[in-house]
This record gives C-alpha cells, structure tokens and sequence, in this order.
C-alpha cells in the first residue's frame, strides 16, 4: 500500500512555509500526479508545483547482517496564495496517513462525474 509517510518539521521546512511551501515525506512509489492528486483531495488546496528527492539509505545491523532502511522521497508541494496546510506540533507525532491508489482513482473518477 502506498503511503504518505508524514510531515516534515525541520529549520528548512519552516521557513519554506513562509513561501507557502510544505514538505512531506512519500513513498518512492508514488509519482509526482498521485501526489499532486492526493494533496488537492485530501487538504482542499491548489498545488502550483512540486519538487522531489530520494532521500539516502541508512544502514542497519541485524546481528551479523547487515541491511538498509526502505527508501523514501521527500516531496516539497507549493500551494497557490491563499491555500495553507496546518501540520502537527513538534511534541505530537502523528500516524502515517494512508492512502491506496485504487481509493485515489476512485475519488478521482467520482470528482469528474460531479462536473
């Protein structure tokens, strides 16, 4: 299932919402439309544009093995004037928020049967 992950809460991220820019961690699945799709259903807002990375691995130790954490992007999302996005305060951590890509087409394909 893919997932967006969480919201990112950093020195950078703060000020890129200043800018009215948000940063969210994402599966590397998932492409940049889903994305885009998936922010405007969800939050209620216009996305002008996005930026990605994929993000470095980490190594880990099991025992006398070792191995790598999952791969993840980050997604940098700018929303048009007037749109904002509230994120969770530092002191509380928030659950990954779900969202499968059959659901995302669903919604997708109701949304143009309203128009």
């Amino acid at each position: 299932m893919d997932t967006i992950k969480n919201a990112i809460v950093t020195e950078k991220s703060s000020r890129l919402v200043q800018k009215n820019q948000y940063t969210f961690n994402v599966e590397s699945g998932l492409t940049k439309t889903e994305i885009k799709h998936w922010a405007e259903l969800f939050f209620g807002v216009k996305v002008i544009a996005m930026n990605s990375h994929r993000l470095p691995r980490k190594r880990r130790r099991m025992g006398p093995i070792m191995g790598h954490t999952m791969h993840y992007r980050r997604i940098i999302i700018t929303l048009q004037p007037g749109y904002s996005i509230s994120i969770s305060p530092l002191g509380k951590k928030r659950k990954s928020l779900r969202f499968n890509r059959v659901t995302l087409l669903h919604l997708l394909k109701s949304r143009k049967k309203r128009k």
